[in-house]
């Protein structure tokens, strides 16, 4: 999930609006608070931190999206999987696995 849906979300789960959230991070105002939900700006490292405790939730939480969208190493291809794949309700995450599994020992 990227992180401005992620943030909208935890804001909404905590009943905090972009003003609470805004008082809560250090060098954030509520324009920038709104650019960060409305996904575009990113926060910097301190203010992800302060947005976990904010939150309540481990700052990896925040990141895995991020982290995921800034690897290098992932074709735009792969980019796109994860995303479907994130989408999918368990069971049919478990069947793509099997399927994507099976595909791969057929081609070694």
């Amino acid at each position: 999930m990227p992180i401005d849906q992620t943030l909208r979300l935890l804001a909404k789960a905590r009943g905090l609006s972009v003003t609470d959230i805004a008082t809560a991070i250090p060098r954030a105002g509520v324009a920038t608070v709104s650019a960060w939900m409305r996904g575009e700006k990113l926060p910097g490292r301190d203010q992800l931190d302060a947005l976990a405790r904010t939150f309540g939730v481990p700052a990896g939480a925040l990141l895995s999206e991020l982290a995921s969208t800034l690897d290098p190493a992932r074709t735009k291809g792969e980019h796109e999987l994860l995303a479907a794949y994130r989408a999918l309700h368990t069971k049919q995450q478990g069947a793509l696995l099997e399927v994507a599994r099976s595909m791969a020992k057929a081609r070694s």
